[in-house]
């Protein structure tokens, strides 16, 4: 069977709104043909990027869980926050982070949320145990990818948060690689109580990571996982 096409697009590192407008823009554009019945030549996008200090909530997320979130401190610390269109609770992205952003016709794969947000899952699991040997786990009942489920305090390496209208996708994953992990103390992260969050960096017990690599091998399990071949935006056709 012929593979689904996807533009690919590394944005390297660039602002949290600045992406989220961007986003919203290719998002919004598949809706319309959708509406329209306008036909669409490629399955969707899908976006890298690495974000400065920010801190993101979902729609339904808590206050309660941002403990010392507020302006004056946001400041101290160079960070910003926004309320977010996604699902999820609070959380951190920054340098060092891996944000993969899949906007995606669903219409092309299969219309199932769920099994959407575990397939997400699926590409971080493949890529730790294929390249790293690690095994990466699912927790009943939570989105994401963890350590030590059920052996020991377990440890989340990859948080998910997702927007899905129309079956259209959009926001995703947020890899932690060299992330500086004390930017998760001053929130609960994803209003989970009793969670410790971890990186590559730490798991492995080394200095620093190779980001391109660590970019290139979940490029490479992206498309295993969903079947997917990636064309360069610069590529694309239908505008």
């Amino acid at each position: 069977m012929k593979k689904k096409i996807l533009f690919f697009e590394d944005l390297g590192k660039k602002e949290y709104e600045e992406t989220w407008k961007y986003q919203k823009k290719l998002f919004d554009d598949i809706i319309q043909k959708k509406v329209k019945n306008i036909s669409y030549q490629k399955a969707g996008y899908f976006l890298f990027v690495e974000h400065p200090h920010v801190y993101t909530i979902g729609k339904n997320g808590k206050k309660d869980n941002h403990l010392l979130v507020s302006s004056d401190f946001l400041e101290k610390i160079d960070a910003t926050f926004y309320q977010t269109d996604r699902g999820g609770d609070i959380t951190y992205h920054g340098p060092g982070q891996l944000i993969g952003y899949p906007i995606l016709n669903m219409d092309y794969f299969f219309t199932d949320i769920h099994k959407y947000l575990r397939l997400l899952e699926e590409v971080i699991i493949h890529f730790l145990w294929k390249n790293y040997g690690i095994k990466g786990e699912r927790k009943k009942g939570k989105t994401g990818v963890w350590f030590h489920v059920k052996n020991g305090k377990s440890r989340k390496i990859c948080a998910i948060g997702i927007r899905m209208s129309r079956w259209v996708t959009m926001h995703g994953f947020a890899l932690n690689v060299n992330t500086d992990l004390r930017y998760f103390d001053y929130i609960i992260p994803c209003g989970i109580y009793d969670q410790e969050v971890t990186s590559l960096k730490k798991e492995l017990k080394k200095n620093d990571i190779s980001f391109q690599k660590v970019k290139r091998m979940v490029k490479k399990s992206f498309q295993e996982i969903f079947d997917v071949e990636f064309t360069p935006m610069s590529k694309k056709l239908d505008q």
